[in-house]
């Protein structure tokens, strides 16, 4: 990713503001100014990319497709904003989605008419968190983003598919960025500690520090570098009386008081949101009981909605416990309801026993399969018209039509289940079987009345 790894926008990012770049957090100071010093995100940027294209100013102002930028924090977002307007020499304007409106939209629009009629000049619009607007604040980017009126470079944590307008997904590029590896933040921070634009020389990180910083970053560029400035604050504090003039080591130790004197990061908002979450609902399928209460309690500690939680339980009684242990849906539903009456801190209790219950609970996913590989079927155009004797027949003129003519009342079959054809005719011939029982708990006693209802029902 961006090797500055800040989303924060300074008009001080450029070499004529050295002086007040003085008092910007390092991760501002040492935003990349071009390609050569972004780091990561390699194919996004890979040569002939939609991306790349548009920073090099490729295609001139037909070719200018506005781009979606969807990431992590610390992938790069307002940085590869500021390198499409400033190479191609394009005036830039920036809007947070969290304190826009439709009335700001609509100024940056009127400017950048009067930019265009008068200097000729192509405006780009970075709108940062764009998921916060709502539908009709998106509506007011489209006029501008169809006639190419602006440049939109819109930034995004959230899946662009389910937080962004189908209308405005269609006019843009999506570009799908990803956090650094280790060895990209490790030359992020490298380049921090010489660049006159960073701590120029002036600090040397120990190999454990180094790895420690690393280790801490998980991929987010602007967190290493906060760290690092962190870091070496504690280490200019621990500076001997009388070497003011000496390079200073940063070590493990300064790093370990750096981190500790920082906050818990978790953004209900953002990434890490999401990848607890998810660590959360594989815990439990995965039957790992220690580490789905581990997971419960990052998410209560940093004040996610108890709701929310139970919710995603609800969802995983259903979808991997299933016919397992039908009990534990009953749990989860009761659990969702009793959070909302209850609150916090009780609702912890009843949120840890629905987790215990879902981890150690048979597995099955056979009905999220079943209804998965039914829907994938009509979707494809299968399945005929209504076997006549099952349509309806309870209205005037259906006997005449031959509808419910020929059928078979289950009850008064003797097992209560007799032959009769269900399925539709193409169906039928394929011989469909979406609902296949795993055989682990509750489910392993239905896998055999299926089979003996199956070969009832279709006459073997």
């Amino acid at each position: 990713m961006a090797s500055d790894g800040s989303d924060l926008f300074s008009v001080a990012g450029s070499p004529d503001a050295a002086g007040s770049d003085l008092f910007l957090p390092l991760a501002v100071r040492m935003r990349p100014q071009n390609l050569q010093e972004v780091a990561g995100q390699r194919d996004a940027l890979r040569p002939g990319s939609p991306l790349r294209r548009l920073i090099e100013g490729q295609g001139g102002p037909a070719g200018a497709l506005s781009a979606i930028l969807w990431g992590p924090p610390g992938t790069g977002k307002t940085t590869l904003a500021h390198l499409v307007a400033h190479s191609a020499d394009r005036r830039f304007v920036e809007l947070s989605a969290v304190t826009a409106g439709v009335k700001d939209v609509r100024s940056v629009m009127d400017q950048a008419t009067r930019e265009r009629n008068l200097y000729g000049r192509q405006t780009v619009l970075f709108l940062d968190e764009i998921h916060r607007f709502t539908k009709a604040q998106q509506d007011a980017l489209l006029p501008g983003v169809e006639n190419r009126l602006v440049i939109l470079v819109a930034a995004t944590t959230e899946n662009p598919s389910f937080s962004i307008i189908a209308p405005l997904l269609s006019r843009s590029v999506l570009v799908t960025l990803t956090s650094l590896d280790d060895d990209d933040v490790r030359g992020v921070v490298e380049r921090a500690l010489l660049d006159d634009r960073g701590l120029a020389g002036e600090f040397t990180l120990a190999q454990e520090g180094m790895e420690h910083v690393v280790r801490m970053a998980g991929g987010d560029a602007r967190r290493a570098l906060t760290t690092l400035e962190a870091a070496a604050g504690v280490a200019d504090d621990d500076r001997a009386a009388g070497a003011e003039d000496a390079t200073v080591q940063i070590t493990l130790g300064h790093v370990e008081q750096a981190v500790a004197q920082a906050a818990v990061r978790y953004d209900r908002a953002g990434d890490q949101h999401y990848d607890v979450a998810s660590a959360f609902i594989k815990s439990m399928r995965g039957s790992d009981v220690d580490a789905a209460l581990h997971y419960l309690a990052r998410q209560l500690e940093a004040g996610e909605d108890p709701r929310f939680i139970a919710r995603r339980i609800v969802i995983s009684a259903s979808e991997d416990v299933g016919l397992g242990d039908p009990t534990a849906l009953q749990t989860a539903v009761a659990a969702l309801h009793a959070v909302a009456q209850i609150g916090m801190p009780e609702a912890r209790i009843i949120l840890a026993q629905a987790v215990v219950h879902n981890a150690l609970a048979p597995k099955s996913n056979a009905a999220y399969n079943g209804i998965n590989a039914a829907i994938a079927d009509v979707r494809a155009g299968k399945g005929g018209a209504v076997p006549a004797h099952l349509r309806g027949s309870g209205y005037a003129g259906a006997a005449r039509l031959g509808h419910g003519k020929g059928y078979r009342y289950s009850h008064d079959e003797p097992a209560g289940v007799g032959a009769q054809q269900y399925l539709p005719d193409d169906l039928l011939a394929e011989d469909v079987d979406y609902y296949r029982p795993s055989g682990r708990g509750w489910e392993e006693r239905l896998g055999s009345r299926w089979a003996e209802l199956r070969r009832i029902i279709r006459g073997r």
